[in-house]
């Protein structure tokens, strides 16, 4: 979970960029304009990002903690796996974002559904007989502890 919370931290900097880039070239003036256009756009960079980083083995947080991601045979993702691993993983807030979108929830009760949702997933994780996230489970991936280079 430390990996996931770095990851957090980098991906507050693609968003940046991302909404910077964005916001230039729609010539949006008003945050709320175009929302859900950027919405869509950052979810198609945050693909991007993952599909590619994940497809050469590691994203940056990846590679701090000393994390692999592999196909269960063991060999690097195709991109096509990676492509399949980014969007089951939004199983992590998809279906509380979908509940809480649904039953119109104030700002604070949205996020203590999507929180208590993503401490369940991350819970039932203990439950797969490989003691794996079941995105990786679903998406026929793995994560190993990469080899640590010696200096």
């Amino acid at each position: 979970m430390a990996c996931w919370t770095y990851e957090g931290l980098l991906l507050m900097g693609v968003v940046f960029v991302a909404g910077y880039l964005f916001g230039t070239l729609s010539q949006t003036r008003n945050a709320l304009d175009n929302r859900h256009a950027l919405q869509a756009f950052l979810f198609v960079v945050f693909g991007i990002y993952f599909v590619w980083l994940w497809a050469k083995g590691q994203t940056l947080a990846m590679k701090t903690w000393g994390i692999t991601v592999l196909d269960r045979a063991g060999k690097p993702l195709t991109q096509a796996r990676a492509l399949l691993r980014y969007l089951i993983s939004w199983l992590w807030f998809l279906p509380a974002l979908i509940a809480a979108a649904g039953f119109n929830l104030s700002a604070q009760e949205s996020i203590v559904i999507i929180l208590g949702w993503v401490a369940v997933w991350a819970i039932l994780s203990g439950l797969h007989p490989q003691r794996q996230f079941w995105h990786d489970a679903l998406a026929g991936t793995q994560l190993v502890l990469a080899p640590r280079l010696k200096k």
